[in-house]
């Protein structure tokens, strides 16, 4: 919706008088609701942050031909955090001082960790990593299955597949520790009892080599390696790999579950690559789904393919935070409140998205677990994700 200058300063003064009047949300003209959005639009996390933003903007279309939010419009305002955690802050702040009932962002573990504290008393913010961990009952939720569910069924695969001799390759930074934290956890299970972590290695996300490590990885004879990190360093990774002939099934993280990098790492990706994800990664699969989910995915297809673009992992990681908002606001009514959002949503039960049925009692804050995680194997000739794994991560029977 485009505003000249004098209908923008109209509407910030409605806005502020509504602020004034109760804390409602930025409803900022009887036929529009405004819902700002804060995405990594420029910088290193810039492929994540354009996709989610695609998926939005689709997402308003969506929702503005069935009727809007109570007859309004809705419109995501989007702000650019440049990639880093301070101009996420700073956006948070300016968001938060004009007392909206809810924002979606930003999209990595750092920037998502810096804003909450920001979110006290409201809005309600949905982040759009699933590696953070919000308290239960705060005013943060978090996008899709857990980085912890998500390698739990990537090792349970592996485990049940005989590859019990792992090694682990993490980043330095908050998204890489918060993995490490999970992937420990994970082997300390009972039912991973027999897997043997056999070499561990870091790197930072700005090392333009990490031969040493994959060395040193090499001589330690792992049956498996997981390598956790997204964008450009795992490109490092994957180049490491290859130059040290180590030719082992490599698990990493759905954050590179892009099309955009496929293409990019084609030349040097190892050759059995696995990725635990969500449900979305099942849609047009054959293997059994349940209908409700198979039900969302189907639009969610038929959504992407009118727009003419394949969905990947970015855009499935905005969709259902923006469906469960949408669906809120259309049941509470455009005037909810953070509290009345928070409360909503925080008690949604059996909600099919296209990543799995959600439910927040269960899962606090995130609504996913790991019975909503599949194991995926990229096939480079078909250019898909194949789902090797049950939901949880046993393996497809052959």
């Amino acid at each position: 919706m485009a505003l000249s200058k004098a209908g923008c300063i109209a509407l910030a003064a409605i806005a502020a008088a509504a602020a004034s009047a109760g804390g409602a949300p930025r409803a900022v003209a009887a036929d529009t609701y405004d819902l700002d959005v804060i995405l990594s639009l420029t910088g290193g996390a810039s492929f994540l942050g354009k996709a989610e933003q695609r998926a939005l903007q689709l997402a308003e279309g969506w929702v503005n031909q069935s009727g809007g939010i109570g007859g309004r419009k809705l419109h995501f305002v989007f702000h650019d955090d440049q990639s880093t955690p301070q101009a996420a802050v700073q956006l948070a702040s300016q968001v938060v001082a004009r007392h909206p009932a809810v924002e979606i962002g930003a999209n990595l573990v750092a920037m998502c960790n810096a804003m909450a504290p920001l979110m006290q008393s409201g809005p309600v913010m949905y982040c759009l990593s699933p590696g953070i961990h919000p308290p239960a009952g705060s005013y943060v939720f978090t996008s899709s299955v857990s980085t912890v569910d998500l390698s739990r069924a990537l090792i349970r695969f592996f485990r049940m597949k005989g590859w019990t001799r792992l090694a682990v390759m993490t980043s330095t930074d908050a998204s890489g520790q918060d993995a490490e934290k999970g992937i420990d956890g994970n082997l300390a299970l009972p039912e991973n009892k027999e897997m043997k972590l056999v070499a561990r290695e870091h790197f930072t996300p700005g090392d333009v080599s990490v031969a040493a490590q994959i060395e040193n990885i090499k001589a330690a004879q792992p049956q498996a390696l997981i390598a956790w990190s997204t964008g450009a360093p795992i490109g490092t990774i994957f180049k490491g790999i290859v130059q040290a002939g180590l030719d082992v099934p490599v698990g990493t993280t759905d954050g590179n579950m892009t099309y955009a990098q496929m293409t990019q790492y084609a030349d040097f990706l190892p050759k059995r690559l696995f990725i635990p994800a969500a449900e979305w990664s099942t849609h047009g699969a054959k293997n059994k789904r349940d209908p409700a989910i198979a039900a969302a995915q189907q639009r969610f297809d038929a959504i992407y393919k009118a727009a003419g673009v394949k969905p990947d992992v970015a855009a499935a990681l905005a969709w259902d935070p923006a469906m469960i908002v949408i669906d809120a606001l259309r049941k509470l009514g455009p005037n909810a409140t953070a509290a009345q959002l928070r409360d909503h949503i925080g008690h949604l039960k059996a909600y099919a998205g296209i990543n799995g049925i959600y439910d927040f009692d269960a899962a606090p804050q995130r609504g996913l677990d790991v019975s909503d995680a599949v194991v995926t194997l990229w096939n480079p000739a078909a250019q898909v994700w194949e789902p090797v794994s049950e939901p949880a991560g046993a393996p497809l029977s052959p």
